[in-house]
C-alpha cells in the first residue's frame, strides 16, 4: 500500500501520494498545509477516511484527558475533607 499525505484546508482534505511534488505543490498555493502524520492505504478515499478517523480518535481522547483532567482536583479536595472529618472525631 503507498503512503498518502493529507493536505487539510478548513472541513476538506485531499489525499495525495508521497510522489505527487507537483500537485502538492499547488495545494500548498492555493492554502491548503500538509499535515504531520502519513497514512497507508490502497486509495486515496481510503487515505482521507483513515485520516479522518484518527483525527476522530485524536478528539475523544483530548476529551477524555481533560474530563479526567477537571474530575482529579475533585477527588483530591473530597479525599482530603473526609480524612480531615475523621481524623477530628479520634
Amino acid at each position: 500500500m503507498p503512503d498518502y499525505c493529507i493536505y487539510p484546508l478548513g472541513k476538506k482534505s485531499v489525499a495525495l501520494r508521497k510522489s505527487e511534488v507537483k500537485r502538492a505543490c499547488d495545494l500548498l498555493a492555493k492554502g491548503y498545509c500538509k499535515e504531520f502524520e502519513e497514512v497507508h492505504a490502497a486509495s486515496e478515499r481510503q487515505a482521507t477516511e483513515r485520516f479522518a478517523d484518527i483525527t476522530k480518535n485524536n478528539n475523544i481522547d483530548r476529551d477524555n484527558f481533560l474530563a479526567g483532567a477537571g474530575a482529579m482536583p475533585l477527588i483530591g479536595i473530597l479525599t482530603a475533607v473526609v480524612t480531615f472529618i475523621f481524623w477530628r472525631k479520634k
